[in-house]
């Protein structure tokens, strides 16, 4: 005797749309025999199944277990109703409603399969740009508002032919209910400028030749060269005014990579993965890749191709420069038009085709530290996907900081990342990031009630929040650090912090940067720092290390002589006016800066006295570390008005008598990182005992070193404390946003 069917409402919640979550769901029902619905909505996907009870359990049990690859179920809801008497299961359309939060996928890697088709002669898709399924394909750049529906995004405008309607429509093809799904005869396609028959051939013609061409891609334009030519580098750095800046290269394959960088089984799981971020790689003494491509860098930014357009243009042995298409400091060009006219002095043709992108999207960057990710810049392949909050926020929006800039729009346990903006140092800049925080707060339909933003009053993101009709929350800038790596850990109890960085704003008023904090996300107590010296001439300072050096000098007692490299670097007029300026505190203000140390470090030992972008005295440091040195630098730790002092004097005189003493800089480089490693461990070791505290977080763009951040961890956990590091955002300020949002929410 048969069992009466029972009937259940099931609700999903996560990333279930643009992945292919309704066609597993429809087919899953199939073979399970259930009958019923599945549809998206604002919220997600919704279901009703109707069956035998244990069929429904097992059902219930695999939506998890065997979702699509790419979904990230978060969370399934469920409850019995009243039998229908459904005889078959369908794929419904989607409901539309002014409220619900329904998660996006990032954009995702051509999968093997559409690559297989791609190549393959006698496929109607062979040698198709555009070709995706449901496993792949765009995602976030090309949504307008959810449900993930192809008339919701800039796939509009092209209507499929029969062939592909039939696909679409049929629950055994991969393309059943693949919104981007297109062919040659009905979808986007490429052409060049100047016009070629055959444009995808015409650049890679052009890029042998020594050619700059600007290519349209998934989040917006790369400029590409040829990475082995010093001629096609320097003219492509030339016209883009980036003097030293790194470029990212990509290579067609694995091989490739390993013919230009050392790659270990962690970097070929990141550089193959369907994120396909750039993964920085130790560089190869023997690499064919010009040394212009990233001068004074240790490393090579390096990724795959993820889309089929990347696919047919690079082949396996190429390696070409693959840069952001926009001039210095501006945001990423996305629009036909606008790269006619933005890069029309950088570029010498380009690449363009007419499927738009809605959202801005550059490619993310991600090192590896101890065999796991830790990225350095959040956005294509891992945006919009969001960061598991600690605790329910109320709706948040945190505006972040000034470089590196992202924002967080917070509710619930969801904290919305937003892709990589850029520096926000202009109008173009901000106007991009009203853009994306629009976009954010139509596609997650999430009103802020409040806003977080930074202390510092001069910031762009903390003015443009002050003019929002919101209540803003004020956030010191290294307890948001701290913040950070505390929520993507899902850590609620206080811990030591240590923020190391260049800037952030005191709420003395004076510039921080080499901070110890006692830190939960209501409030911190500041029990230690770099002793302050002083910053003269603030980014005059900052660009020309030379400056910082002979502060610190001076701050040292060590005097200005004549065979240390900064003292040389600055003419006798510029040395009597900063001693003057020093002297008499003009246009000076006092820094406890971690990142300005390791540029005075920088430039007395030799390596960089001025710099073209930030950060490279310090990672042209790294780069000249001599691993086989085991001797270290030691800092002075006294305690002044109950706060531990750290002072480099002693570690700079050592520093200065070595450089006179000709004692190689990679020497000096790793005495001065297992310095700054050791001297972290023992001020830990001494907030530990008075406050009985064994969990030290670790944050702030110093943090981004590896070598230093291996060290510290290492040996902290050696002495038995729990050690956080980043690895959902990064440790720079492109992750301060997370923690603005969780200090809110706690204090709200």
């Amino acid at each position: 005797m048969s069992t009466p069917p029972v009937r259940r409402r099931l609700r999903v919640s996560g990333i279930v749309q643009g992945v292919g979550f309704r066609p597993f769901v429809y087919g899953l029902a199939v073979d399970t025999g259930l009958a019923g619905f599945v549809g998206n909505d604002t919220d997600g996907v919704f279901i009703e199944v109707e069956g035998e009870a244990a069929a429904l359990d097992r059902f219930v049990a695999a939506l998890e277990e065997s979702a699509p690859q790419a979904a990230r179920v978060q969370w399934i809801g469920s409850e019995d109703i009243p039998p229908a008497a459904d005889t078959t299961f369908r794929i419904v359309a989607s409901h539309h409603a002014a409220t619900g939060t329904a998660l996006v996928s990032p954009d995702l890697r051509t999968c093997d399969d559409c690559l297989r088709e791609l190549h393959d002669p006698d496929d109607r898709r062979f040698g198709y740009p555009f070709i995706n399924c449901t496993n792949c394909g765009p995602r976030f750049t090309i949504t307008q508002r959810t449900p993930y529906d192809r008339p919701n995004t800039t796939m509009q405008p092209f209507e499929m032919c029969e062939t592909c309607l039939a696909e679409y429509r049929n629950p055994a093809d991969r393309r059943f209910h693949a919104q981007p799904n297109a062919c040659p005869e009905c979808g986007p396609t490429v052409r060049a400028i100047p016009p070629s028959e055959d444009p995808i051939a015409d650049a890679r013609r052009r890029v042998a030749a020594g050619e700059v061409v600007a290519i349209k891609g998934l989040g917006g334009f790369h400029l590409a060269c040829d990475a082995t030519s010093d001629r096609a580098v320097a003219l492509l750095r030339e016209r883009k005014g980036r003097v030293d800046k790194p470029f990212g290269v990509m290579v067609a394959d694995v091989e490739t990579a390993r013919s230009v960088a050392f790659v270990d089984e962690n970097e070929i799981r990141l550089l193959t993965s369907r994120e396909r971020p750039i993964v920085l790689l130790a560089k190869r003494t023997d690499t064919t890749v010009s040394e212009l491509v990233a001068p004074g860098n240790g490393y090579l930014g390096v990724m795959l191709p993820y889309t089929p357009l990347h696919d047919l243009l690079i082949e396996s042995g190429e390696v070409w420069v693959m840069t952001s298409g926009n001039l210095a400091e501006e945001p990423i060009v996305t629009q036909n038009d606008d790269a006619v006219g933005r890069l029309g002095t950088l570029a010498d043709s380009y690449l363009i085709h007419d499927r738009d992108i809605h959202v801005p999207c550059d490619d993310s960057v991600i090192r590896v530290l101890d065999g796991a990710e830790y990225p350095i810049r959040r956005s294509r392949g891992y945006a919009p996907f969001p960061v598991p909050l600690p605790f329910d926020a109320p709706p948040i929006l945190a505006t972040g900081g000034e470089l590196k800039a992202t924002f967080c729009l917070a509710a619930g346990r969801d904290g919305f990342m937003s892709q990589h903006i850029g520096d926000m140092e202009n109008l173009e800049t901000l106007d991009a990031f009203t853009h994306a925080v629009g976009h954010f707060v139509d596609l997650f339909r999430v009103e802020p009630e409040v806003i977080a933003s930074d202390l510092h009053p001069g910031y762009l993101s903390t003015r443009w929040a002050e003019k929002q009709s919101l209540p803003v929350v004020k956030v010191q800038h290294h307890h948001a650090h701290i913040a950070s790596v505390m929520a993507e850990h899902g850590v609620l109890d206080p811990i030591i912090g240590f923020s190391f960085d260049g800037t952030g704003y005191g709420t003395d008023g004076t510039v921080w940067g080499g901070e110890i904090l006692v830190a939960d996300y209501e409030r911190f107590e500041r029990v230690g720092h770099l002793e302050p010296t002083l910053l003269p001439g603030g980014d005059a300072a900052v660009k020309h290390p030379a400056r910082m050096a002979l502060s610190h000098l001076r701050t040292a007692g060590i005097q200005w002589a004549d065979d240390l490299p900064p003292v040389c670097a600055l003419t006798d007029e510029d040395r009597h006016l900063l001693e003057t300026q020093l002297a008499r505190g003009v246009n000076t203000i006092p820094t406890t800066s971690m990142g300005r140390l390791f540029d005075a470090v920088s430039a007395i030992a030799g390596v960089r006295q001025e710099i073209t972008y930030e950060a490279q005295a310090a990672i042209e440091l790294e780069a000249l570390i001599d691993v086989s040195e085991s001797g270290t630098y030691t800092f002075a730790v006294a305690e002044r008005d109950e706060s531990l002092v750290i002072d480099p004097s002693p570690v700079l005189r050592s520093i200065a008598a070595d450089v006179v003493a000709g004692v190689p800089v990679g020497v000096i480089a790793a005495r001065f990182h297992r310095g700054v490693a050791e001297m972290i461990v023992k001020t830990a070791e001494r907030v530990r005992r008075r406050t009985g505290l064994t969990t030290v977080g670790l944050s702030g763009g110093v943090f981004q070193n590896v070598t230093l951040t291996h060290a510290t961890r290492a040996a902290l956990t050696e002495r038995n404390f729990e050690v956080l590091v980043h690895r959902l955002v990064p440790p720079n300020d492109g992750g301060l946003a997370l923690g603005q949002a969780a200090i809110a929410a706690a204090r709200r």
